[in-house]
């Protein structure tokens, strides 16, 4: 169970959201935000998190955003999946979320909740890798948007008491064609095993993945083997594979053979759909 004596706070504005955690910080509360919280819930009942205030971002107007704004779209940290979901405006986004947890769990996961969660599968980033989104984040100098590479590695580099506000993802990538696949080894809901999306962007096709390591990643390097449409695809993925760093993960979802498996089976499916071939 979480400690029973953990403040809430609930902030209307960003200001007021990033003044709070600085102010708790003083008060050595580990001031943590919070958005959906299904994370915190779940790692503070098994003794992994530990924080004696929570900020919750939900009542800031920004965080919900979900608007075009001139060639963007705007994506809210605090969208709930299943709002995405329903709305349907960057079908990419839709199609690789829609399998984390079950639906009842995805009314409460949020966008920003999936991106910068402890659990390292983190889909819902794929997309953006993808298609270069711009992110805005907040913190004590204010408001920053920066392209999405600069940001994540691995995970978002958020300085303390930085959060995530938005995402911006430009209208051309709304519609491009795309194939996202998700392999589980046991059950509908379960943790993936892999997850790989792509998205065709001026006849080149671009790859992220989730699964391979404890961090979702794009390569440039993989994805100009895999664009190397002179070879046969069995040799693009080959080479491709030969690009990836090591060590893959070994656990008990499936073990590193067991991976690249799945990973050439998946890669082989989704190039000759992408390219036409079936």
């Amino acid at each position: 169970m979480l400690a029973a004596n953990i403040e809430y706070h609930r902030p209307t504005t960003i200001n007021e959201a990033v003044e709070q955690f600085f102010m708790l910080k003083k008060e050595n509360k580990y001031p943590m935000y919070y958005s959906g919280g299904t994370e915190i819930l779940t790692l503070g009942r098994l003794n992994f998190i530990q924080t004696g205030a929570v900020i919750d971002i939900k009542a800031i107007k920004e965080t919900l955003s979900h608007e075009f704004d001139q060639d963007h779209f705007i994506f809210g940290a605090s969208l709930p999946l299943t709002y995405i979901e329903e709305s349907n405006i960057f079908p990419l986004l839709t199609q690789t979320s829609v399998g984390i947890a079950d639906h009842t769990a995805r009314n409460k996961i949020t966008l920003g909740g999936n991106l910068c969660g402890v659990i390292f599968y983190r889909e819902a980033i794929l997309p953006f890798l993808l298609c270069d989104c711009q992110v805005v984040v907040a913190g004590k100098d204010g408001l920053k948007t920066l392209p999405i590479q600069q940001i994540f590695n691995k995970t978002f580099q958020l300085e303390e008491g930085q959060f995530l506000v938005q995402l911006f993802v430009e209208k051309k990538y709304l519609s491009l064609p795309f194939v996202t696949i998700k392999k589980r080894q046991q059950w509908d809901t379960g943790y993936p095993l892999l997850t790989v999306a792509c998205i065709q962007v001026d006849h080149q096709i671009r790859f992220a993945f989730s699964g391979l390591y404890p961090y979702p990643f794009r390569s440039q390097r993989v994805e100009t083997e895999l664009n190397k449409t002179n070879l046969p695809v069995e040799k693009r993925i080959d080479n491709a594979i030969a690009q990836l760093p090591t060590p893959i993960l070994h656990d008990l979802e499936g073990s590193k053979e067991f991976r690249l498996f799945v990973l050439r089976n998946t890669l082989t499916d989704m190039i000759l759909e992408m390219e036409g071939r079936k």
